[in-house]
C-alpha cells in the first residue's frame, strides 16, 4: 500500500481526483481539524476508523500510524489529511512544503498522472498482515497448506549492562536493493513446493520495539516454508545494499563502519 500525506487548502479535492484516478481501493486517514464523518480521525482524542460506508467504528487512542496498519492488508493507497508529522512522503496542494515529492499551486491544476507517478516511486508502507493477505490472494493460494513467516525487530538491548538503542536508522542503495529482493523472491519460488515469496525491509528511522523486516512464504508443507523463511532472511541480510545507523544513550554509528 502507498501512504503518502495530502497538504494544503487544496488537500481534500485532491485525494477525491486521486481516488477516482486510481486503480485499487483508496483509504483516508483525516487527523484534528480535518476529521469529518468520512475516512479515519486519527490522533486526537476520541477517534473515529472507517473502512469504507459499510464499517466504522469509534474509540481512542488511535494513532496515524495504527490507522495506516489497520488499511494496509485491503487498501492499495492511503492518504494522509491533516497531519505533516507523519513522516510520510508529501503532496502539496496550494501550500508550500520542503521536501514534497510533487506539489501544485491549487486543486485546479492539480496534475493527478504525475502525482500518481511520484506516488508511486516512493517506499510502500507494508506490514506482516498486509504481506499474508497479498500471498493469500496468489493465484497458487489453493494448492498452499502452510504460511511461514519472519518479523525483525529493533532490539532496545543485548543485555542488561548493554546501553539502550534509542533507533535504527536505515538507507538503500536505490534501485539495486529492490532489483536483488526481487532475484532473492524469484529464486526462491524456483524451489519445488514454493509458491510465493515477499520480502520486505523497512527504510528511515524506526523506534526500539518496532518492526524492520519481515519474510512471507506460501508453500505446500511447512517444512519448505520454514526454510525459505530462513534462508530468504539470511540472504536479504547478506545481498541487499542497506545501511544501518544505531542510535543509544551515549553514541550514534554506521554499523558497518564498526564491521570493517
Amino acid at each position: 500500500m502507498y501512504a503518502f500525506a495530502l497538504l494544503g487548502d487544496g488537500a481534500e479535492r485532491a485525494v477525491e481526483r486521486l481516488a477516482a484516478a486510481v486503480e485499487g481501493r483508496v483509504g483516508v486517514v483525516r487527523v484534528g481539524e480535518t476529521a469529518t464523518d468520512g475516512g479515519v480521525t486519527a490522533g486526537y482524542g476520541d477517534t473515529e476508523y472507517a473502512v469504507d460506508e459499510r464499517w466504522q467504528a469509534t474509540g481512542d487512542g488511535l494513532s496515524v500510524s495504527d490507522a495506516l496498519d489497520r488499511l494496509a492488508p485491503d487498501h492499495d493507497y492511503a492518504a494522509v489529511l491533516g497531519d505533516d508529522e507523519t513522516g510520510l512522503p508529501t503532496i502539496a496542494v496550494g501550500d508550500g512544503v520542503d521536501d514534497a515529492v510533487f506539489e501544485a499551486d491549487d486543486a485546479r491544476s492539480f496534475d493527478t498522472e504525475a502525482a500518481i507517478e511520484a506516488i508511486h516511486g516512493t517506499e510502500p508502507h507494508e506490514t506482516l498482515e498486509s504481506l499474508v493477505a497479498e500471498v493469500k490472494r496468489s493465484q497458487s493460494a489453493d494448492y498452499a497448506g502452510a504460511i511461514a513467516t519472519f518479523t525483525g525487530r529493533v532490539r532496545a538491548k543485548e543485555d542488561t549492562a548493554d546501553d539502550r538503542t534509542h533507533y535504527l536508522e536505515f538507507e538503500k542503495y536505490e534501485g539495486v536493493a529492490e532489483r536483488r529482493m526481487d532475484t532473492i523472491e524469484t529464486e526462491l519460488e524456483e524451489r519445488d513446493g514454493i509458491l510465493n515469496v515477499r520480502l520486505h525491509h523497512r527504510t528511515g528511522r524506526i523506534p526500539d520495539g518496532a518492526d524492520i523486516v519481515f519474510v512471507v512464504v506460501l508453500a505446500g508443507h511447512r517444512r519448505e516454508a520454514f526454510r525459505a523463511v530462513e534462508d530468504g532472511i539470511d540472504r536479504l541480510k547478506d545481498e541487499v545494499p542497506l545501511f544501518k545507523k544505531e542510535v543509544t544513550d551515549d553514541e550514534t554509528f554506521w554499523v558497518h563502519e564498526r564491521e570493517t
